[in-house]
Formats: structure tokens, C-alpha cells, sequence
């Protein structure tokens, strides 16, 4: 069933209030009304009563319906505003309806007071649609200029990211073809050169699949075993050179169940502990990565933390830019934590990160759970 209308009087007449209620009653229109006749009550009534339309006498012994309206403009209050008055000139009524009022009803005329709350009440459900639209087709037009800043961004990286490598391995290619004539010839520096150019083109083009498929795929509801992903992601980089100087420390605190996205969540923990391992700082006795998670039935916490070489102050608010390297040591294209970044977007998370340089650097994600 509909809800009653909620409607604020701004009127000091009580018996034009009962008018009022008594003309909306025989025209079957259902309502709960709440009379007040100055600035105070009507400023406590707009907060606890939270009208669906507001009725507003002109002149009060304190108070007139353009302070009232201005109020209401002031806290962008969305409700119909109605000038309910006594013979007023038609310059002024233009006036009141010029500065934002909904219509206004002389006292003389009360029969017209129901007609005049549903069209306002309409219009202002329609400019209400109207203004979601245009702030929908504004986002829709941002993310347009977004995507195609990040296309020729996109297309310039890593045509550059892919042709560097390519070129490298085809003059090794040539090089050995040279040096096979040669029986004294050492091969084997070439061969690791090579391994070495198509290491980087593989990593290069995992991340572009990574990223192209966060951006067309949606998202899935899957049941995660954080301890097994996390100890899935390690595994998957068993191999990666550095690896196996690094200890890992896993510890995860629950309450209930973990619910998301299984082939995002491991996109983000994997490039995570790729670059602590990546960004190990070889001269410490010991290099750590210490991950932590706790989760409820609305969100949970992961924590990355290493003991790495860290990131400068004036490098931590660029990481997440698409193809940016914050180090000499990044051989990627760039496009890791930028991955990182997107994916916890599409997941309605967030990611902060804290660092020191030659001591740590800590990553702070927190998403959905979407039990």
C-alpha cells in the first residue's frame, strides 16, 4: 500500500490549516499533516518529519515562504514546495515559481490544492529521473575519456614493452647464427639472453590479458579459501628468480564464510607477492612477506607487508598509474599494481598503500564480502 503523504504546513492561521485538510480529505487524498509557524519549528519538522510536500502560507508573523524556500534549497531538500496564500499580485507569483517554488494555490481557490500536489509531485519525480540520467551519462562520458587516455596510453607501452624484447631476440638470433660457424664458441650467454627477452614478452602479455579480462568479464560470486589461494599464488611463483630467499608468513582470522571473485582475488594476490619478492632488498639477512586477513559477513581485510627495499615518498601516489615503474629494477610493463588497482575497483574495494624506503612497504586492501 501507498505510504501517506507527508505534508509541512508553514501556516499561523489554524482554521485555514483545517481548510486545507478538509479539501484534501474529500478529494480522497491520503496524508498526515504537521502544521508549524516559525523558522525553528519548521527547520526541527524538515529534519524529523521529513515531508513528502511542503504547504507554505506567504506572510507569518516572523517568518515568509522565501526564507522557507530558501532553507530548503540551502540542504537541497527534493520535495515539492506549494505557495498556499491569500490574493497575491501575478508579478509575484512569477516571482515565488522564479526562484524555485512548485506552484502556488490561492486560499479562494483551495478545489485546485490536490491537482496541484500530484503534478508537483510528478515533475519533481521527473526531473528527479531526468538528473539521474544526466549524472549517469556524465560517469558514462569520464570513464569514456578515461578509457580512451588509457587506450593510447595502452597502445604506445606496449607496443614499445613487446617490440624491445622482440628486437633484442631477434640480434641474438643473429648473433648465434654467426657465432654456430664458430665450433670455440660459447652459445650458452646467448641462450640465457634469449630465455631472458621472452621472460619479459610472457610477463607482458599475462598482464595484458589480465587487464583486458577484468575490464569485460564480470564480476563472480565464488566461496574463497583464502589460506589455499594465498599458498596457490606462492606456488605459482616458486620459480620466480629471488623466490626462494624469501620467507612467507600467512595468517588468516575469520568469522564466517569469504565470498568473491576467486579468478580476480588471485590476479590481486599474486601481483602483490610478485612484487614484494621482485622488490626484495637483497642486503637484509632475512627477506619477509607477511600476509594477514580477517573478514566478517560484510568485508574483509588484506595486508601485504615486506620487508623490501620500499618505495620514496614522492614515487608511493604514482604506483598505481597505469605503466609506471618506480624503480630501475622494474623489468614488467608496468602494469601490475595498475592491474591491481582496477581489479579492486571492479570489486568495489579499496587499496591504500604505506612505505619506507629501506625498510618496508605495506599494502592495504579492503573489499566486499559478498556472502
Amino acid at each position: 500500500m501507498k505510504e501517506p503523504l507527508r505534508i509541512l504546513m508553514l501556516e499561523d492561521v489554524p482554521d485555514d490549516v483545517g481548510l486545507i485538510e478538509r479539501t484534501l480529505s474529500r478529494q480522497k487524498v491520503e496524508f498526515v499533516g504537521k502544521r508549524v509557524d516559525t523558522r525553528d519549528e519548521f527547520i526541527l519538522e524538515l529534519n524529523s518529519f521529513k515531508p513528502d510536500v511542503i504547504l507554505s502560507d506567504h506572510v507569518l508573523p516572523q517568518f515568509n515562504s522565501l526564507e522557507a524556500l530558501s532553507i530548503c534549497q540551502h540542504i537541497n531538500l527534493n520535495v515539492p514546495f506549494i505557495l498556499v496564500t491569500g490574493t497575491v499580485s501575478e508579478e509575484f507569483a512569477v516571482s515565488c515559481l522564479k526562484q524555485g517554488a512548485d506552484d502556488y494555490v490561492l486560499k479562494s481557490n483551495l478545489v485546485r490544492l490536490p491537482s496541484a500536489i500530484q503534478n508537483a509531485l510528478r515533475q519533481r519525480a521527473l526531473e528527479g529521473h531526468r538528473r539521474n540520467d544526466e549524472r549517469q551519462l556524465r560517469q558514462q562520458n569520464e570513464e569514456l575519456t578515461k578509457i580512451n587516455k588509457e587506450l593510447d596510453s595502452f597502445v604506445y607501452s606496449v607496443s614499445h614493452n613487446l617490440r624491445a624484447p622482440l628486437m633484442s631476440l631477434l640480434g641474438l638470433l643473429k648473433l648465434v647464427e654467426v657465432e654456430s660457424d664458430n665450433p670455440s664458441s660459447d652459445l650458452k650467454p646467448y641462450f640465457a639472453m634469449m630465455n631472458h627477452s621472452i621472460g619479459k614478452l610472457d610477463e607482458t602479455l599475462k598482464e595484458i590479458l589480465d587487464y583486458s579480462k577484468n575490464a569485460r568479464t564480470d564480476v563472480h560470486r565464488d566461496k574463497i579459501d583464502l589460506q589455499k589461494l594465498v599458498e596457490e599464488s606462492f606456488e605459482k611463483l616458486m620459480y620466480l628468480p629471488g623466490s626462494e630467499f624469501v620467507k612467507k608468513s600467512i595468517t588468516i582470522k575469520s568469522d564466517g564464510e569469504l565470498w568473491q571473485d576467486k579468478s580476480r582475488l588471485s590476479v590481486i594476490i599474486t601481483n602483490l607477492v610478485s612484487n614484494s619478492i621482485k622488490y626484495r632488498d637483497e642486503k637484509k639477512n632475512q627477506c619477509t612477506i607477511d600476509v594477514q586477513c580477517h573478514f566478517d559477513e560484510k568485508n574483509f581485510t588484506l595486508i601485504f607487508r615486506d620487508n623490501g627495499i620500499g618505495i620514496p615518498p614522492e614515487f608511493v601516489p604514482k604506483v598505481f598509474d597505469m605503466f609506471y615503474r618506480a624503480t630501475e629494477r622494474s623489468e614488467g610493463a608496468g602494469l601490475g599494481l595498475y592491474i591491481v588497482k582496477e581489479t579492486i575497483d571492479k570489486l568495489g574495494g579499496a587499496i591504500s598503500v604505506e612505505s619506507r624506503v629501506g625498510e618496508s612497504t605495506t599494502f592495504k586492501l579492503i573489499l566486499p564480502n559478498l556472502i
